[in-house]
């Protein structure tokens, strides 16, 4: 049993891994695994003789000995607990999602552009950097990515020299993600999964991640392709929209409140992103020319943006394909460690390696084995090694493996183009070449993760 179950994971795997060559979307083979995976468990469970109860953190004893009956009910149990942590982390996803795209609906964005004076490229290399390190702690680096590649294709004519730029942005998108609870998939994933608090993530991994774009970011200010300057695109004439302003921080604030209101409440993330959700969608509807009543939709001013209100427009606009890829891979992974396989794995890899770099006590994986996660997370999608992690690992909360382990996840997939998000998304809209990337970025990225995770080492030895 437990070779099928595996054997459907690699499957299911390789094909997510080679979307582009099969042509098809990764969230399909995600989906059919998830399935597929625990229809297999379900349908053999009379054959299943070990189970982890994911609730309780550890095996369950003297499983084997369990009626088929009783072994179902366990199942369907295991089920709808990992249904409703995965339900967590999406539903936070879509909201923070609408958010950003209530703000795009009125040019909230383009408030952004009016920071850019400079026509220095060493200037605007460390502009752009700098805001996609603090724009992805706030609105996600895959957001601040699709954002500042934006504004960059209205400011710079020359593709080249653009792609260079693209290509640290991406570093510091993932670096900024990184110690933000809601910068990136993976440490929301652990702040939801009380891994990780906000404010620890932000004590540990803010001096990491900060060197982590720190060393690429002084190399590249002395490339040549940063030295000079250059003539902008000429800014084109579209009125400005009134509320863009107020938007762009009310939403930005909405987001920021979300961990202040776990905080205060100690309810689920999703609880304080669905009231941020509610107060920007009522002032956008107030701030819209369009309102809605139970017969349909009155049109009264603006008859460019009256066919739908901001809310639906902005929902139609969500990324639902990732939403579900996401699902498809957290429950396939969730099968994995229900059948205690990722457990067993766990015990296994602390066995056969030695543990270096740490004495402590609430540390006992190696930093090897992190970093090793780190240079994975650029070949493999980083949300199911961290969602692998979750199931592998019983470390209290804020054990500093778990920081440790959303710094190589968040910044580890900036070494190749295919190993984040960010990294996708500017693929797709530059169409960056694999190579070209692996050539001119991948190597800054290298340097800037080890010298972040060299940085987080010493910080743990005297925090």
């Amino acid at each position: 049993m437990e070779a099928i179950i595996i054997s459907l994971f690699v499957l299911g795997y390789l094909a997510i891994t080679l979307e582009h060559s099969l042509k098809i979307d990764k969230l399909i083979p995600a989906l059919i695994m998830m399935a597929v995976m625990w229809a297999v468990i379900s349908l053999g469970i009379g054959d299943v003789n070990t189970w982890f109860d994911s609730a309780l953190h550890g095996m369950i004893e003297g499983f084997s000995m369990f009626t088929d009956v009783e072994k179902s009910h366990i199942l369907e149990g295991s089920l709808i607990h990992h249904l409703g942590k995965t339900a967590e982390i999406l539903v936070f996803l879509i909201g923070a999602m609408t958010i950003v795209e209530i703000i795009d609906y009125f040019d909230g964005f383009s408030t952004i552009n009016k920071f850019v004076r400079s026509r220095s490229k060493r200037k605007i290399l460390w502009l752009f950097s700098g805001l996609a390190f603090f724009l992805s702690a706030i609105i996600d680096n895959l957001t601040a990515t699709i954002v500042l590649i934006s504004i960059l294709q209205k400011l710079i004519a020359d593709r080249e020299s653009r792609l260079m730029y693209v290509g640290m942005i991406v570093i510091a998108a993932n670096a900024g993600g990184a110690w933000s609870p809601i910068g990136d998939v993976t440490t929301t994933m652990l702040w939801i999964g009380n891994k990780v608090s906000a404010f620890h993530l932000f004590e540990y991994l803010l001096l990491p991640s900060m060197m982590c774009l720190a060393v690429p970011l002084l190399i590249a200010s002395f490339m040549p392709t940063f030295r000079g300057r250059f003539a902008p695109l000429i800014a084109s004439e579209i009125p400005e929209n009134p509320h863009s302003s107020k938007m762009l921080y009310l939403g930005l604030g909405a987001i920021v409140f979300v961990p202040i209101f776990k905080t205060i409440t100690h309810l689920p993330p999703y609880v304080g992103m669905m009231l941020s959700l509610g107060v920007v969608a009522a002032f956008a509807e107030l701030f819209s020319s369009t309102k809605f009543n139970l017969s349909g939709v009155q049109k009264d001013e603006q008859p460019d943006k009256a066919t739908h209100g901001p809310v639906h427009q902005s929902l139609s606009k969500i990324e639902l394909p990732s939403i579900l890829f996401f699902l498809g891979i957290l429950m396939a992974v969730a099968a994995l460690e229900s059948m205690g396989l990722l457990f067993e794995f766990a015990t296994a890899m602390r066995n056969a390696l030695p543990m270096v770099g740490t004495e402590l006590p609430t540390a006992p994986v190696s930093d090897l084995v992190v970093i090793l996660l780190g240079f994975s997370s650029s070949v493999i999608d980083n949300v199911p090694l961290v969602a692998a992690s979750l199931g592998m690992f019983a470390e209290p909360m804020d054990s500093p493996i778990w920081h440790f382990i959303a710094y190589a996840a968040g910044t580890g997939g900036s070494m190749l183009v295919i190993g984040s998000a960010a990294g996708v998304v500017a693929m797709g809209m530059e169409k960056i070449n694999f190579f070209w990337y692996f050539k001119k970025i991948s190597w800054l990225a290298l340097f800037g993760f080890l010298a972040g995770a060299l940085v987080f080492v010493f910080m743990r030895s005297i925090i």
